[in-house]
């Protein structure tokens, strides 16, 4: 980890994870310009570096593998040390396939990706990711969530982890709702919800984003938005006051989206 200076009360902290590259990076960016602290969680402190100094601002690399218990309880040691609290919290780390297959298309994840053929482990470390490591993340940092006078979780899901869209037989891709990835982040909503539900009596917001098919790894740089189109909404839902809403699921233009 790098960095230990402390921050006045009044300037706020985020940690996003996966920041080193992608989405997660420019939503750190933005965060940045905005004058926060900007905690660049990273699998790979050195790749975390690398990408803080990217950053105009208050950039720090934090060491963050979201399915390491021992790495997840370290950054919240850290967090809790240099800034006593957390003010926003970005679960962004997301993964599509157990390994990079840099020359597959999306056409060809989806046909292995088939309830039918998919590996049972495949799907175990997609879901390991995407929801499991994602739930420790948030157990970790409630507590420092709590010390923040208003706070907020940002869960960055998909349009793919939509039951409302996937169920309608019109939907388009049809065929992109798949065991793995396009369930983990109906799981990931499902959890958007449970901590909504938790912490309703408390001044902490909780929403899940959809980015929309952004150019990234995830799909092999299929994607038809920039990746400043796809951090908008986590951005934008980051920043609201402690009167902004909670348990919702929105995308930057399209709104509210059905979960």
């Amino acid at each position: 980890m790098t960095g230990s200076m402390t921050t006045n009360h009044e300037d706020r902290v985020a940690l996003i994870s996966g920041a080193n590259q992608g989405i997660g990076l420019q939503i750190a960016k933005d965060l940045a310009a905005r004058g926060l602290t900007v905690l660049v969680g990273s699998r790979s402190l050195e790749r975390g570096q690398e990408a803080a100094r990217t950053i105009l601002g208050d950039a720090r690399a934090v060491q963050l593998d979201i399915t390491d218990a021992a790495s997840i309880a370290a950054a919240a040691d850290h967090v809790r040390a240099t800034f006593g609290r957390l003010d926003i919290l970005v679960n962004n780390a997301a993964i599509s396939r157990a390994q990079p297959r840099p020359d597959e298309t999306i056409a060809e994840w989806a046909g292995a990706s088939r309830p039918s053929v998919v590996s049972i482990d495949e799907v175990r470390a997609i879901w390991e990711t995407n929801v499991f490591g994602t739930l420790a993340v948030y157990q970790a940092m409630l507590p420092l969530l709590r010390e923040a006078p208003h706070a907020s979780i940002v869960n960055v899901s998909s349009g793919l982890g939509s039951l409302g869209w996937f169920s309608n037989p019109e939907q388009p891709n049809r065929e992109m709702f798949v065991p793995g990835y396009s369930a983990s982040k109906t799981a990931l909503n499902a959890l958007t919800i449970a901590m909504a539900i938790e912490l309703a009596s408390t001044s902490i917001k909780v929403n899940a984003v959809s980015p929309g098919y952004t150019k990234t790894s995830l799909n092999n740089y299929e994607g038809t938005d920039t990746v400043e189109e796809g951090a908008a909404e986590a951005v934008r839902v980051a920043l609201l006051g402690p009167d902004g809403p909670s348990g919702k699921f929105t995308h930057a233009t399209m709104g509210e989206l059905p979960w």
